[in-house]
């Protein structure tokens, strides 16, 4: 796994979203970026993550952020997903899991003793510039906006 620290250039990336634009690292040039990556749509804690950032879009946007979500799921399934909570940013499909891996997000996990791979919840803080001021792996994804301000 790549490990990315505070202060470094954040990996450019490219992908789509669930409308089947184009969307890079690039298009938030001049813009602070919260990049989020989660296992999977409509599952509860990634429901209660993105859930909490989208009530707070607006605080997030008045400080000057954009937000992107990052999962392996498909375009359809983020489309559900956004629909279904009337979720206000775009989530971008990383169904090869290049994105995680660009990242480090992507790895070895264990649960209820059982080792298997997926993407490690974790909420990459990027400045206008292109750098990472902060890099969240412990989210609280109740309170996740509280994290980032």
């Amino acid at each position: 796994m790549i490990k990315l620290s505070k202060g470094d250039k954040a990996p450019d990336f490219f992908g789509i979203n669930q409308y089947d634009d184009q969307v890079s690292l690039a298009d938030f040039k001049g813009r602070k970026l919260i990049l989020y990556f989660y296992p999977k749509d409509n599952t509860p804690g990634c429901t209660a993550q993105a859930c909490n950032l989208s009530e707070n879009i607006e605080k997030l946007k008045n400080t000057g952020f954009e937000v992107l979500g990052i999962s392996p799921d498909n375009q359809k399934s983020h489309l559900k997903f956004i629909e279904k909570y009337n979720l206000g940013f775009d989530l971008l499909v990383d169904e090869s899991k290049s994105v995680c891996k660009l990242y480090g997000v992507w790895g070895i996990k264990k649960f209820m003793g059982r080792e298997y791979e997926g993407v490690h919840r974790t909420t990459f803080i990027i400045d206008s510039e292109g750098t990472i001021e902060k890099i969240i792996t412990k989210v609280d994804t109740k309170n996740h906006t509280d994290q980032i301000l």
